[in-house]
C-alpha cells in the first residue's frame, strides 16, 4: 500500500475508533459563581457572615439572618482574599487577610487583620500598616509584621488574642491580647522558636506553641498556664516525629496531640499534661484526621473526621451532648459531610452539608427539637441527582506501595465498557491531595464523556508521614511511575481505551502531564499543562533567592539543583510524541509564564505540535470570566480533537486575544 494511502487509513481508523458524537457542553453552569461560600453566624444568632466571591478577589458580607438583607461588605483590591473571619462579638467580626494570584494558587496570609461592625462603618485597620488602609498588602518592607488571629475570645466581646512576627532572619512570634475596637495590644507570650503557632485551652491561656528554625524541623513546647516556662514536648529533629496540639479536654488536663508515626496514618493522643501519660485515642487503618470535631468553645476536641471513600466521623464519647448532635447530624445527612460552620450561644449550630456532588449547602440546626432549617443554597441551578459519583479507588504501585484516589465515570455508562480517560494529577504536590468533594473541572470533563481519574501519589497528604515523604525528590521519579502505574491499572481494569487517554492537570499537575508525555511516550495520546513549571532548575533557583528556609525545602523535597535538568520536562521535548496545550498567565508568580513559553519553544524546535493559550493579565488560574470560557472552549476542542469527547456548546467561547 502505498504511503500516502497508508497514512489516510491510519487517520479513518482512528476517527472510527472515536465514540459516537456527545451533545455539547453548556458552559454557563461551571463558568457561574456562587454568592456567598464560608458562612457563620453571629454569637446572639440575628446575622450571618459570609464571604463572596467576586471576579478577582474575595470580600465578606454581613447580613440580616431575618431578611438576609446586607448590613455591611468589605473587599480588599484585586487578588485579595478574606482568608478567615470570627465572630469576636454580637456586632463585630475580625477579618484575617491573604493574597491570591490566581484561581489555582493557594492564598498567602498578608499578616493583616481588620474589624468590621454592624455599624455601616468602614473596616477598621487593626494590624497592618497604618499608611496603606483598605485591606492592601504592601511587600518589600522587612519589618512588615505578620499577625494572625489564635482565639477570639468569647467570653470577652472587646479582645481577643493574636500572634504576631516580624519579617527578618529569626523572626520571633509573640502573643498579644488586643482591642478590637481601638487597636491597643497588651503582650501575653513570646515563642521559644521561629515561625510559631499558638494553641489555648478553654480559659483562654496560651498552651502550646510549635514552630521550626531554619532548618525546618519541627519543635513543640507546652506550658502549664500563662505563668509557667515553656517545656519542650517534641523536637522532631531527635524524635523523627511531627507533633501538632490541636485541642483539651473540658478541664484542660488532656491535651490532644496529632502525631506522626513509623507508617501509616497519624494517630490523635490523648497527652495528660500532669502525669505525662500518653494514649492513643483515635486512628484510622489508611488515612490521616481530615478535620478536627470541637464542642462548643472550639477548644475542646470531641471526635475527629476522616477521608476515605467518604467523610467518616468518630466520637471520643459518642453518649455526650456534642457527641449526640453530631450523631444526629449524620443521620439526617447519610450520604453526605456535615461540618459544623459556628454556633450561637444559646445552641444552635450553622451547619454546611457537602458531597462529591454537592459542594455544600447551609443548614440551622436546633439541638432542641433536632430540626435543620436551610439557610443557603449552593449551585443551586445545578441538580446533584444528575451529576456522576466518585468512587474510591486503590491502586497497587510497581514497588508494591498502595496507592488511593477516585475515580469519576460520565453518567449512563457501563461498567465495562472502555472510555476515553483523562488522567488528573493535582497540583501542590506535598501535602495536598484529591478529596472527596465537590470539583468543577471534573463535572464537566465528565459531562462531556470522559472518565476522569485522580490518583493520589506518593508525597500527597492524608496517608501518613510516611507517604509523603516517599515523594521527596521524586518530582518525574517514583511519583511519576505512580500516575503511570494509576493509568495502566485503569487500562488493565477495562475502565480507560488505551489509544484515546490525555494527561491534564494544573500548576505541579501541569508538570506531572508534561512530564508524563516525556516519560511515557506511547502512553498518553495528549497532554495538557495549566500553569505549570517544566524547569526545575530554574524553579530552583528563583525560590532559593527568597529565604534560606525555603532554599532548604528546595534541596530537600524537589532535590539538589544539579539533578533537576534530566527531570525537567523543557529538557525532553524531544521524546514527546503526544500533541501538547499550555495555557499560563503572564503574572503568575508561582509558575511564571517564561516556563510555559520555554516549554512550547522547546516542542516546536523538536519539531512537535503545540498550542498555547496565554492571558497577560492572569496569575496562577485564570480568573475572569470571559478567560475560562476561553480556556473550558479550548480545552475542549483539544481533548475532542485527540481523544473524542464533546466540544463546548455554540455560543459557550468568544473570541479572544491570547489564542494561538
Amino acid at each position: 500500500m502505498p504511503r500516502i494511502a497508508s497514512a489516510l487509513f491510519a487517520v479513518l481508523c482512528a476517527l472510527l475508533a472515536l465514540p459516537p458524537a456527545h451533545a455539547q457542553v453548556d458552559l454557563a453552569p461551571y463558568l457561574k459563581q456562587d454568592k456567598y461560600h464560608r458562612i457563620k453566624i453571629s454569637p446572639d444568632g440575628q446575622y450571618y457572615a459570609a464571604t463572596v466571591q467576586l471576579e478577582d478577589r474575595i470580600g465578606l458580607a454581613i447580613l440580616r439572618r431575618a431578611d438576609k438583607t446586607l448590613v455591611n461588605t468589605a473587599a480588599g483590591e484585586k487578588n485579595s482574599v478574606v482568608d478567615d473571619f470570627w465572630w469576636a462579638s454580637d456586632d463585630r467580626i475580625v477579618i484575617a487577610m491573604a493574597e491570591q494570584f490566581g484561581s489555582h494558587d493557594h492564598p498567602y496570609r498578608t499578616g493583616q487583620l481588620f474589624a468590621l461592625g454592624l455599624d455601616g462603618k468602614r473596616v477598621k485597620m487593626l494590624v497592618g500598616p497604618k499608611a496603606q488602609p483598605g485591606m492592601v498588602a504592601v511587600y518589600g518592607d522587612v519589618s512588615w509584621e505578620m499577625a494572625d488571629l489564635i482565639d477570639p475570645l468569647p467570653e470577652d466581646p472587646q479582645y481577643v488574642l493574636i500572634s504576631a512576627w516580624k519579617l527578618g532572619v529569626n523572626p520571633q512570634t509573640t502573643v498579644d491580647k488586643l482591642d478590637i475596637h481601638s487597636g491597643r495590644r497588651t503582650r501575653v507570650a513570646t515563642a521559644p522558636v521561629n515561625r510559631a503557632v499558638f494553641l489555648t485551652d478553654a480559659k483562654g491561656q496560651v498552651r502550646f506553641a510549635r514552630g521550626a528554625m531554619n532548618d525546618n524541623f519541627s519543635k513543640l513546647y507546652h506550658r502549664g498556664n500563662d505563668a509557667a516556662e515553656w517545656q519542650l514536648v517534641n523536637d522532631e529533629a531527635s524524635s523523627g516525629r511531627y507533633e501538632t496540639a490541636v485541642g483539651f479536654s473540658a478541664d484542660g488536663d488532656i491535651a490532644y496531640l496529632e502525631v506522626t508515626q513509623p507508617s501509616g496514618p497519624d494517630a490523635l493522643v490523648a497527652w495528660n499534661t500532669r502525669t505525662g501519660e500518653r494514649k492513643d485515642v483515635l486512628r484510622d487503618s489508611t488515612v490521616d484526621i481530615h478535620d478536627l470535631v470541637y464542642g462548643r468553645d472550639w477548644r475542646t476536641v470531641i471526635g475527629a473526621q476522616y477521608m476515605s471513600d467518604r467523610v467518616h466521623t468518630r466520637l471520643l464519647d459518642a453518649a455526650g451532648t456534642q457527641g449526640r448532635l453530631h450523631q444526629v447530624l449524620a443521620k439526617a445527612f447519610p450520604e453526605s459531610a456535615v461540618t459544623v460552620t459556628s454556633y450561637t450561644r444559646d445552641g444552635l449550630a450553622l451547619v454546611q452539608v457537602w458531597d462529591d456532588r454537592m459542594p455544600g449547602d447551609t443548614y440551622l440546626f436546633d439541638p432542641a427539637t433536632m430540626s435543620a432549617t436551610g439557610v443557603f443554597v449552593q449551585r443551586e441551578w445545578v441538580d446533584p441527582a444528575k451529576l456522576p459519583k466518585s468512587s474510591a479507588i486503590t491502586v497497587k504501585a510497581r514497588d508494591g506501595l498502595v496507592l488511593h484516589g477516585y475515580l469519576t465515570r460520565p453518567l449512563g455508562t457501563a461498567a465495562d465498557t472502555p472510555l476515553p480517560l483523562i488522567v488528573m494529577p493535582h497540583g501542590g504536590p506535598f501535602g495536598i491531595f484529591d478529596e472527596w468533594q465537590y470539583d468543577n473541572d471534573v463535572h464537566l470533563l465528565a459531562e462531556a464523556g470522559y472518565a476522569v481519574l485522580r490518583i493520589n501519589f506518593r508525597g500527597s497528604g492524608n496517608y501518613g508521614r510516611a507517604f509523603q515523604n516517599a515523594g521527596a525528590r521524586e518530582w518525574g521519579g517514583a511519583m511519576q511511575d505512580d500516575l503511570t502505574d494509576a493509568t495502566r491499572w485503569a487500562i488493565d481494569q477495562r475502565i480507560a481505551d488505551p489509544a484515546r487517554i490525555c494527561i491534564f492537570g494544573a500548576s505541579y499537575g501541569g508538570y506531572a502531564a508534561l512530564m508524563g508525555a516525556a516519560k511515557e511516550p506511547d502512553l498518553y495520546r495528549c497532554a495538557v499543562g495549566y500553569v505549570g513549571v517544566y524547569d526545575l532548575e530554574a524553579k530552583h533557583r528563583e525560590d532559593s533567592r527568597d529565604a534560606k528556609w525555603l532554599r532548604n525545602w528546595m534541596d530537600d523535597w524537589v532535590g539538589d539543583r544539579s539533578t533537576l535538568a534530566a527531570r525537567s520536562p523543557t529538557e525532553l521535548a524531544s521524546r514527546i510524541k503526544a500533541n501538547v496545550l499550555l495555557a499560563a498567565g503572564g503574572a503568575d508568580q508561582i509558575a511564571p509564564i517564561s516556563h510555559s513559553k520555554a516549554m512550547a519553544r522547546a516542542l516546536r524546535d523538536a519539531g512537535k505540535p503545540v498550542e498555547t493559550l496565554y492571558f497577560d493579565t492572569e496569575g496562577h488560574g485564570f480568573y475572569t470570566q470571559e478567560h475560562r470560557r476561553a480556556f473550558y472552549v479550548k480545552l475542549l476542542g483539544f481533548l475532542a480533537d485527540n481523544i473524542g469527547g464533546a466540544r463546548a456548546a455554540e455560543g459557550s467561547g468568544e473570541t479572544t486575544p491570547g489564542d494561538t
